[in-house]
């Protein structure tokens, strides 16, 4: 299957509700996809890393041709869920690495193998840190890039160190910058417009603590790391507010944010041959 045809799944995933369209799973996109020698990104090598025991703990690690500008942790979307793999992160982790980043393609235990919460949290935390263990990188520069789930994921993981009492609180590899592409941002709105049919719910459980709060981004406002947010204005899977929202309380927080708007829809953002990803990479850059 291509991977338009995986965007267009993910696409129903967001129509119908995540929770609808488990039968999906069997059409996710291979993990063992061979290069196509037409394209000189192919000729980048790609090590796949464990990072725990668990099928889903593991990144895969690009390195680009010459210099590295700093590390880039990709963590896809997919709301969360088991079906939706790292596969979806490969090609942007082949152009971040063929424009001179590190790439860390991160998998993590989703909704149905495992994840939800707490484990997807441990994954992301401890798949970061994982980098510490990698020989030869240079971790001055750690930028988190998510789409959509991975935009909550990556934006979330750049403030755990914030969250003092937790097991989150003390990272090994702290993230310098974060960018949410299409990003749940706001847990407590996706969870009372039950955003991608009850996914957030599906995602933190029904437990009583104050798991809600622990894994909401705005709730760990204002960070102390730059956030950039990138937001197709005809997204009608993740509404454009989840990142306008964001920005204009991390603003009136004094955090380090910025929105840039695009046109497009949810899936322009992580598209490597759009002007879309071309900006992103400009972003990227800035923060260097």
């Amino acid at each position: 299957m291509d991977r338009r045809t995986a965007l267009t799944l993910l696409t129903a995933a967001g129509t119908l509700g995540v929770l609808g369209v488990a039968g999906l799973a069997a059409c996710a996109p291979p993990s063992n996809a061979p290069a196509d020698p037409a394209d000189p990104e192919s000729e980048l090598e790609m090590t796949t890393i464990p990072y725990g025991d668990d099928p889903s703990q593991y990144a895969e690690l690009t390195r680009p041709a010459g210099g590295s500008k700093g590390v880039v942790v990709v963590i896809h979307g997919g709301f969360w869920q088991a079906q939706y793999d790292a596969s979806l992160g490969r090609p942007l982790a082949a152009s971040l690495a063929a424009n001179g980043w590190t790439a860390w393609n991160l998998e993590y235990r989703r909704v149905g193998n495992g994840g939800g919460y707490p484990a997807t949290f441990d994954d992301v935390a401890a798949g970061i840190d994982a980098l510490a263990d990698v020989e030869g990188l240079d971790l001055g520069t750690v930028v988190t890039l998510g789409h959509s789930a991975g935009g909550h994921l990556a934006v979330w993981a750049a403030g755990r160190g914030s969250l003092t009492g937790s097991d989150w609180a003390d990272p090994a590899v702290p993230v310098t910058a974060a960018v949410s592409q299409a990003g749940v941002l706001d847990i407590a709105a996706a969870l009372a417009d039950d955003l991608g049919g009850g996914a957030a719910r599906s995602l933190l459980g029904e437990g009583s603590d104050d798991r809600d709060v622990l894994a909401d981004p705005t709730a760990q406002l204002p960070l102390d790391v730059p956030v950039r947010c990138i937001h197709g204005r005809s997204d009608t899977i993740v509404p454009p507010s989840q990142s306008s929202d964001y920005v204009r309380l991390a603003t009136a927080a004094g955090a380090d944010v910025e929105l840039l708007e695009v046109d497009g829809d949810h899936f322009v953002v992580i598209d490597p041959s759009s002007e879309v990803w071309a900006q992103t990479l400009e972003v990227l850059d800035a923060l260097v």
